[in-house]
């Protein structure tokens, strides 16, 4: 018997940045700041919440699994072929917070998401970092 989870991708993004766990904390779950780096939604970070990000492309449906302010988030995220999970992890650090983001779940016939993935997180944690920059 073969184990299903093992058989999955992860696309994993991890940065240290020079920002409170707070402040990232913020801006990983208010929906206005969460639209300017992510995409429009109507998220609240309340275990079993559902929400929905909209975007050109599409969107994703997702439900809060995991919130432990300023530690942890994690939410599935779900569109039309693709089941997965995104985990936040936020480490405070001498010099701010190590913040690391994994999607799990992409089997290994989807490529294209997984491809799609590996090269929309770096962007969209591009955009997170413009945003803790202009936050109070």
């Amino acid at each position: 018997m073969t184990d299903a989870a093992a058989e999955t991708l992860s696309v994993v993004v991890e940065r240290e940045v020079p920002h409170p766990p707070e402040k990232i904390w913020r801006a990983l779950t208010q929906p206005h700041l969460m639209e300017e780096w992510l995409m429009k939604n109507d998220f609240k970070p309340d275990v079993g919440h559902r929400f929905q990000l909209s975007a050109d492309w599409g969107s994703v449906d997702g439900r809060v699994q995991t919130a432990e302010p300023n530690k942890t988030l994690s939410y599935t995220w779900d569109t039309k072929a693709l089941r997965s999970v995104i985990t936040w992890t936020l480490t405070p650090t001498s010099t701010g917070t190590r913040l690391r983001m994994e999607q799990r779940g992409f089997r290994p016939d989807q490529q294209p998401y997984y491809r799609g993935a590996k090269a929309g997180w770096p962007r969209f944690f591009a955009a997170l970092e413009q945003v803790l920059e202009r936050m109070d």
